[in-house]
C-alpha cells in the first residue's frame, strides 16, 4: 500500500533540498555563461532551479496535507499561477541587437511567484530561506559572475567551432 510518508519531508530536509537544486542549476548556468557565452547565466539558472524545486516542494506538502479530501485540489490553482507568471515573464525578455535582456528578471518574477505560493500554503520557514537564497543570488552571484567574465575576458580561451564530418562523393 502506498503512503505519504516519501513526500513529508522535514524543515531541514527541504531546505537542504533547495540548496542543492541551486547549486546544481548554478554550475549549469556557469557553462551556460562562460564556456557557450549564452545571455542566461549562473543567476538565472540557479534561480530557475530554485523556483521549480520549491513549486515541487509546494506540491508534495500540499498533496500530503490534504490526501482523502476528493472534491479538494488546491494544486490546480497553483499550476494557474505558475503558467500565468511564466507568460508574465516571456514578456519581460527582449531582444536588442545582439544582446538579451530581462531574463534574470524574469527568473526572479518566477521564483517570487514561488515564494508566494509557499507562504500561501504555510511554508513560512522554507519561503523565508528561500527569499534569503535568491537575494544571495541577485547580489553575491552577480559579483561572482562579473569575476568569472572578467577573467575569462583576459584569458580569451577560444571556443573551437566543430565541423560536420564531410560526405563522401559519389
Amino acid at each position: 500500500m502506498h503512503t505519504i510518508a516519501p513526500f513529508a519531508d522535514s524543515n531541514l530536509i527541504m531546505l537542504a533540498k533547495l540548496v542543492v537544486a541551486l547549486l546544481l542549476g548554478s554550475a549549469i548556468g556557469t557553462e551556460r555563461a562562460l564556456l557557450a557565452r549564452q545571455a542566461a547565466g549562473m543567476r538565472t539558472f540557479g534561480l530557475v532551479a530554485l523556483g521549480a524545486c520549491l513549486f515541487i516542494i509546494c506540491s508534495n506538502y500540499v498533496d500530503s496535507a490534504y490526501v482523502g479530501l476528493t472534491s479538494f485540489d488546491p494544486l490546480h490553482l497553483a499550476m494557474g499561477i505558475v503558467t500565468g507568471i511564466g507568460f508574465i515573464g516571456g514578456g519581460l525578455i527582449i531582444f536588442r541587437s545582439d544582446t538579451l535582456h530581462g531574463v534574470t528578471t524574469a527568473a526572479g518574477l518566477w521564483i517570487a511567484a514561488a515564494i508566494g505560493m509557499a507562504t500561501g500554503f504555510g511554508l513560512y520557514i522554507v519561503a523565508l530561506f528561500v527569499t534569503a537564497l535568491t537575494l544571495l543570488v541577485l547580489s553575491g552571484m552577480w559579483y561572482i559572475e562579473d569575476r568569472f567574465k572578467h577573467w575569462f575576458a583576459q584569458h580569451e580561451i577560444p571556443v573551437v567551432a566543430q565541423t560536420p564530418p564531410s560526405r563522401p562523393t559519389q
